[in-house]
Parts: C-alpha cells; sequence; structure tokens
C-alpha cells in the first residue's frame, strides 16, 4: 500500500498493553463500544458513541458525543469539537491514542508486540469498520406500547449525542450575541435561530454519522430551541387526542382511544424541563421543587399537567389534552356516535328554557367537549361568565367574560380559587355562569347562584353515574365548611339541578352520552331521579367495537309544559322510541 492511499498511522495503547498498529484512510471515524463504530473500543469508560475522529492532510480533529468520562488530548477535556495534531494523546476512557502521518520510519516499526506476561491480558483491539451499504429500506413494524425497536437503539443514541451537543453549541452561540427572548420578537428569534442552526448544521454536515439526516436533525433542534421540541409534530397530528411524557425517552400518545408508544425522544430531563417552563410562564404559573407540579393551558386551549422531581420518580412527566383546532359542533359528535340528532334537538331546548345542567363522566369520557358543544347552545344577547382552572371553554358567543383561577405566589399568597371566582361572578350582572368543573367548596356557591335567579348555568363533575353525580355534589357542599343538615343540601341540589347529561368511555375508547336524566325532586330525604335517553349496549363488533343504540325510556320531562309556554318547541316524538333509528353507529368519540 502506498502513503496516497494510507497517510495515517493509529497507535493506540491500554493499561493492559497495546494494540497493532493500525493504517488508516483520510476520513471521519466513529469511536464506541458498540460494534457499527468503525474503531471500537470496549471496556469501562467508553460510551456506545463515544467520539469521532476526523483525519486530514491539513487538518484534524476529535468530537466528544455522549460519554460520562469525556475525551482528553494532553489532559485538557474536550468540550464540543477541537483541533488536534500528530503525536498528540487522546484518551477515551482506559485508552490513549496518538496518530501520525504513514512515514517510511513509522510503516518500519511494524506491529507492536503484546507483553508475553500471561498475567497481564491483551487489551480489545481496534479494528476498522466499514461504512454499512446502504440497503432496501423495509416498512418498519408498528410500535408497541412495550419499547422502541432494538436494532435503532445506537442510532438514538448517536442522534441524541449530537443533538446535545449542537444544542450546547446553539446556545452558546445565541449568548453572544446576547440574544433573548426578552430583547427581540419571537419572529425575529425564530430567525437568528434558524440561521444559527443552519450554519451550525453546514459545519458539521460533512462528518454526520450514516443514517443521521441533516435536515430532521435541524428541525429537531430547532423545535427544541423555540417550540416543544418532539411534541411540536405531535401536537399537529389531527388524529392524535392526548399526549403523554414519562420522563425524556418515552412519550404516548392517544389515537381513537388507544395508547401507542411513539419514537420520539427529548434529549434529555433539561430539554422535558425546558419545554414546561415554556408552557407555564406566558400564563404565569411556576413550576420548581417548592411547586413541582402545575395545570396550565396551551395557545389553542389544549389542557396541560406537568410534574417533577421529587414527585415524580420517572423524570418530569407531561400531560396534553389536546383540543381540536376547531371547536367541535354537534354534528362532530354525532359523527362520532357520542350522540343523536334528537338528543342535541333536546338538550338545546333544555338550554333555551334556561335549566340548569350537569355533564358528568369519568376522567377522559368527554366532558369539557360535550360542555364545549353545550355552551353553543347559550343564545346570543346574553351575558356569560366562564370561571375555569385552566381556560380551555371556547365560547363563539360575543358576550362572554372568561375568568381564571390563581394558585399561590412562591411565598404562598395570592391564591384565587373557583370558589372567590364563583362569588365575584355574582356581582358581574351575569344571565349564565359557566363553571368549567366543580371539585370543592364552590358546589355551594353554585347552587346558590342556580337557585337566585341565574338560571339556565352548566358546570361538569367527575361521578361514575347520574346518582353518582348528585352523592358527589353534596360531598363538595359538605366541603364548603358550612354545618347545613343534609336534607337541606340535597333540597338545594334537588331545586337548583335539572338535568344530568352523563358521558362514559367504552372499552374500544369511544365516548358516548350513556344516560340523559331529569332531576324530578324530593321524595323523603332522597333525590328523585328519572332517566330519559339511555345508551343499550348490544355487544362487541368483530374488531372490537362497541355496538349498541341509543333510546328513550318513554318517560316525559316534567318541565315540556314550561318549554311550550316559552315558546320553544320540541318534537314529541323524540320520546317514543318506535321512531327512532333501530341502531346507532360506534364513532371515534372526542
Amino acid at each position: 500500500m502506498s502513503e496516497e492511499t494510507l497517510p495515517f498511522i493509529l497507535e493506540c495503547t491500554h493499561p493492559d498493553g497495546a494494540a497493532p498498529l493500525r493504517l488508516l484512510e483520510a476520513g471521519v471515524y466513529t469511536i464506541g463500544s458498540a460494534s457499527s463504530n468503525k474503531l471500537h473500543l470496549t471496556g469501562d469508560g467508553v460510551a456506545l458513541r463515544h467520539a469521532v475522529l476526523t483525519l486530514m492532510p491539513d487538518e484534524s480533529y476529535v468530537e466528544e458525543l455522549l460519554s460520562d468520562t469525556g475525551v482528553w488530548v494532553e489532559h485538557e477535556k474536550v468540550e464540543g469539537r477541537r483541533r488536534v495534531f500528530p503525536h498528540q494523546t487522546i484518551r477515551i476512557g482506559d485508552y490513549a491514542l496518538s496518530f501520525a502521518p504513514a512515514t517510511k520510519e513509522l510503516l518500519a516499526r511494524g506491529p507492536t508486540r503484546q507483553p508475553e506476561s500471561p498475567a497481564i491480558p491483551a487489551p480489545p483491539r481496534i479494528e476498522p469498520v466499514e461504512p454499512r451499504k446502504p440497503t432496501r429500506s423495509e416498512p418498519p413494524p408498528p410500535l408497541e406500547p412495550a419499547a422502541r425497536p432494538a436494532q435503532d437503539a445506537e442510532q438514538v443514541e448517536t442522534e441524541r449525542a449530537i443533538k446535545r451537543q449542537l444544542q450546547g453549541e446553539l446556545l452558546e452561540r445565541l449568548d453572544i450575541k446576547r440574544l433573548t427572548i426578552k430583547q427581540v420578537k419571537e419572529d425575529e428569534l425564530r430567525d437568528r435561530v434558524k440561521q444559527t442552526l443552519d450554519a451550525l448544521i453546514g459545519e458539521i454536515v460533512d462528518r454526520l454519522p450514516p443514517g443521521v439526516d441533516a435536515h430532521r436533525l435541524a428541525k429537531e433542534l430547532f423545535d427544541e430551541a423555540v417550540g416543544l421540541g418532539p411534541l411540536e409534530d405531535l401536537l399537529q397530528d389531527p388524529e392524535i387526542t392526548e399526549i403523554m411524557v414519562n420522563g425524556p425517552r418515552k412519550i404516548y400518545v392517544e389515537r381513537a382511544g388507544r395508547l401507542h408508544l411513539t419514537d420520539k425522544t427529548f434529549i434529555d430531563e433539561n430539554s422535558v424541563l425546558a419545554v414546561i417552563e415554556r408552557i407555564v410562564s406566558p400564563i404565569g404559573r411556576r413550576i420548581d421543587e417548592s411547586t413541582p407540579y402545575v395545570d396550565a393551558r396551551l395557545p389553542d386551549g389544549s389542557r396541560v399537567n406537568a410534574i417533577i422531581a421529587p414527585l415524580s420518580l420517572t423524570g418530569p412527566c407531561l400531560t396534553i389534552r389536546i383540543f381540536s383546532k376547531e371547536p367541535l359542533a354537534d354534528t362532530d359528535l354525532c359523527r362520532f356516535g357520542t350522540v343523536t340528532p334528537e338528543l342535541c334537538r333536546f338538550i338545546e331546548a333544555t338550554v333555551r328554557a334556561r335549566k340548569n345542567i350537569i355533564i358528568s363522566g369519568g376522567t377522559g369520557s368527554g366532558k369539557t367537549t360535550m360542555l364545549n358543544v353545550v355552551s353553543n347552545y347559550l343564545p346570543e344577547g346574553e351575558r356569560i361568565v366562564t370561571i375555569e382552572d385552566a381556560a380551555e371553554l371556547r365560547l363563539p358567543q360575543d358576550h362572554v367574560v372568561r375568568l381564571e383561577s390563581r394558585p399561590p405566589n412562591i411565598e404562598g399568597r395570592g391564591a384565587i380559587t373557583i370558589r372567590d371566582l364563583v362569588r365575584n361572578a355574582l356581582r358581574m350582572r351575569p344571565d349564565r355562569i359557566v363553571v368549567g368543573e366543580c371539585r370543592g367548596g364552590e358546589a355551594l356557591d353554585m347552587l346558590q347562584a342556580m337557585n337566585t335567579g341565574h338560571e339556565g348555568s352548566l358546570t361538569t363533575i367527575h361521578a361514575n353515574a347520574p346518582r353518582d353525580a348528585l352523592a358527589r355534589l353534596e360531598t363538595m357542599v359538605l366541603m364548603a365548611g358550612m354545618e347545613l343538615p343534609l336534607r337541606a343540601i340535597r333540597e338545594q341540589i334537588g331545586a337548583a339541578i335539572h338535568l344530568i347529561v352523563h358521558l362514559s368511555r367504552f372499552s374500544d375508547g369511544t365516548r358516548k352520552v350513556n344516560r340523559i336524566s331529569e332531576v324530578v325532586g324530593m321524595e323523603g330525604d332522597t333525590i328523585t331521579l328519572q332517566d330519559l335517553f339511555v345508551y343499550e349496549q348490544t355487544g362487541i363488533g368483530p374488531s372490537g367495537q362497541v355496538e349498541g343504540r341509543f333510546k328513550p325510556t318513554g318517560a316525559v320531562p316534567t318541565y315540556l309544559e314550561e318549554m311550550r309556554t316559552r315558546g320553544i318547541t320540541l318534537d314529541q316524538n323524540i320520546f317514543d322510541e318506535s321512531h327512532w333509528t333501530a341502531a346507532t353507529p360506534s364513532g371515534a368519540g372526542e
């Protein structure tokens, strides 16, 4: 072989011995314990993808990727990428490497002999590995919720290491330019970040390992810098209804009521924390060790919950309930199979009749979506006040006042609760009060408002059945601290609540209105309910979908005559089962 084709000799030593001299062509060599590296080193202190060594006739570089022990050149730790010269010592773990042009003198030395002492084992050999030839790609198998494909582990670690290094370089360059969000507009910030990233990627594009796409790398880094990182693509997927981040390595999504593990990951825990901070800061919320959990919202109204250490033992966790980009209408819920047109007409008539409605259901059953749809029935020309922990409702009416509770500050003061806002709303001359969710003592103030002229109000409550919703309402009234007798509480509930719309989430992930019940009044010490409409499940289809139908029970609401006096017409056939379709299609639900 000539010096022209093999211009470098690499020498490797180890406390246990020395490896033979190796002749290397000019090029880029990945170094690590993974067998796919061009320079394969094994042993303690060597990461899967530890470093990249670039050998060129004019200048050479070493670059640290992902490791706990780092890369050292002449007793100085390498930060990012550093130029190295012939005969300098590069330390990786317990190994010492040096290179030099392949002169005749070095070639004459031949292979270094291994020590003859049997007590000193020979070190692992450094073997050049040829780059993988591209093979015809096959469609990947579907991801199961178990784990990421094992064959991609090394590639994932490599990309994560490169992104971590580039992210650090990006932050350093932006700091040099004193580019902060407070000093520049968002559009200008995004433009400068993009320009800086393009320059960074351009500097290393020729040295990227095989399989690492430069354009995808730039996009992911851009999303990490000014967006929500790997969540950006998921938020744009119209089929995803929920995103669950379980630490930096596992991101699950919900599609059509089913959970799926994605191939998205964060660089590390700090990246997850940065995204959480980016979400909560604009709305005045905070999260730290003193307040390690928070409820927040995205600009589109999507609900966010975050919890971090020391409460979370799996790393920062983030849960995002995604709402449709366009608010859903009753026609959408009918298409999903959540309700029928007949049920929508009845609920609309009840809202126009100024009857108080509770929407109940379990977690993820679609209560907030249903509340949004029912709120669309509120007439124009009325003053509507909405009260929520995190503002999620999107009402189309013009005269809407939106109120949002406030958590305590860092000193534990200044908290404004839902109950405080309900009391304040009574002084705002509301025609309707819409409470996003009753979960505490505000239930008493809500009931009193409903009984003192604020008819036609709406709220949601967590419950497994309409009867359970009333029991929970009793409990929450007792949480207000007023020592009221149970009968007095029940009389308040019986007089204030007129209709309960209960939703359920079924085994196939669909959400449906399971029951619509009227609160008739009191019989003795018991609140009386009558079911007006029910969903009757008839079986499970061949692909696991729930089969069934909505049907009326034959009962007629007691306020039907009052609706007529208000000029609200409702077809009586809606309460006759013979006029209903035989079956209702199952839909995805929202």
